[in-house]
């Protein structure tokens, strides 16, 4: 068997966090084993506990890498100053690029939190909580300032957030939309049903 091959700048834990994360988007985090990563990684298992201490650590650090990329994105949204339209824009093209960019990473923190233990698992789920919270803030502010119509701002945010997650049905059937105008389209028709 041979070494861990890394990308440009990124460490041997890298690699094999971003290799679970397909396999556990592939397989499920359950059915997902130490071993079969070691395969996809063209190592022997034993080598893996070099880099990571368990399988439970790998979810971890797929989730919070996830939520954190998501919370730093959202809170140099918020301090950019550049207004409620623009700022909740970027945010939505942030979570299609990482939909487009990162998908087996988002689709395990999207889909195989649950698998955490405590109390990562309530960290984790406070994270979720908070942010949403934050979504919902920017776009009651975009209402106040009567830059968004007057609609419920929870009912925005679960619509902006469904549509986004919605891309992992592009992702399984592969329709022929190119990524830069599936992202152009999504932003236009998401905030066409929010700005007056």
């Amino acid at each position: 068997m041979s070494k861990i091959v890394t990308a440009k700048n990124t460490s041997k834990k890298d690699a094999i966090i971003l290799r679970a994360s397909g396999l556990f988007k592939n397989k499920g985090y359950n059915a997902a084993s130490m071993r079969e990563l070691a395969e996809s990684l063209g190592v022997e298992a034993p080598s893996l506990y070099n880099h990571i201490g368990s399988k439970s650590e790998l979810l971890q650090a797929i989730c919070f890498k996830v939520a954190e990329e998501f919370t730093s994105q959202l809170h140099q949204a918020e301090i950019s100053h550049k207004g409620s339209q623009a700022t909740v824009e970027a945010i939505i093209r942030f979570h299609i690029r990482m939909m487009v960019e990162h998908y087996d990473e988002v689709f395990v923190a999207n889909h195989e939190w649950k698998h955490l233990k405590e109390p990562y698992l309530s960290d984790f789920l406070n994270q979720r909580r908070t942010y949403e919270k934050k979504l919902v803030a920017l776009v009651e502010k975009g209402i106040t300032e009567r830059v968004f119509r007057n609609i419920n701002p929870y009912v925005v945010v679960l619509n902006l957030l469904s549509a986004v997650r919605g891309l992992e049905f592009w992702h399984r059937h592969k329709n022929k939309v190119d990524t830069q105008e599936l992202e152009e389209d999504m932003v236009t028709h998401l905030l066409t049903g929010m700005v007056n």
